[in-house]
């Protein structure tokens, strides 16, 4: 009996399930309130679906949708950043500006992260 209560306890799913809801709330918030999250959305799924159409092979697929990862997980962070920084003041600070930009660079090198991941991955199929 003691054994059952301790694997329920160290096994709980329900604060599991909990959190995966939350989670897709935050980010069903990103795409119905934020116009670059829809925009990243779009280009990734093209970016993949030509992937399929021009038979990358199974590694260069897994590289692209890490890419495409890694764009998505840059602009959440973004926007967490500048929300979080616009609940602290209303008021204009250089310093929460700076903060601000530091994060919207993040997105800037994951995007041009992914410019360079595609070049390499398409260009010698387009340009045959």
């Amino acid at each position: 009996m003691v054994r059952t209560r301790v694997f329920r306890h160290i096994f709980k799913f329900h604060g599991f399930l909990e959190s995966g809801k939350t989670a897709m709330k935050g980010i069903l918030y990103l795409f119905l309130y934020h116009r670059n999250m829809r925009l990243i959305f779009m280009l990734g799924i093209t970016a993949f679906l030509a992937g399929l159409k021009f038979r990358l092979k199974g590694i260069e697929l897994v590289a692209l949708c890490i890419t495409i990862t890694l764009v998505f997980m840059a602009e959440i962070f973004n926007t967490a950043i500048e929300m979080l920084m616009d609940m602290l003041t209303p008021k204009y600070r250089l310093r929460i500006k700076l903060v601000k930009d530091i994060a919207a660079g993040i997105v800037v090198l994951a995007t041009l992260n992914s410019l360079w991941v595609g070049y390499i991955l398409f260009a010698r199929k387009l340009f045959r």
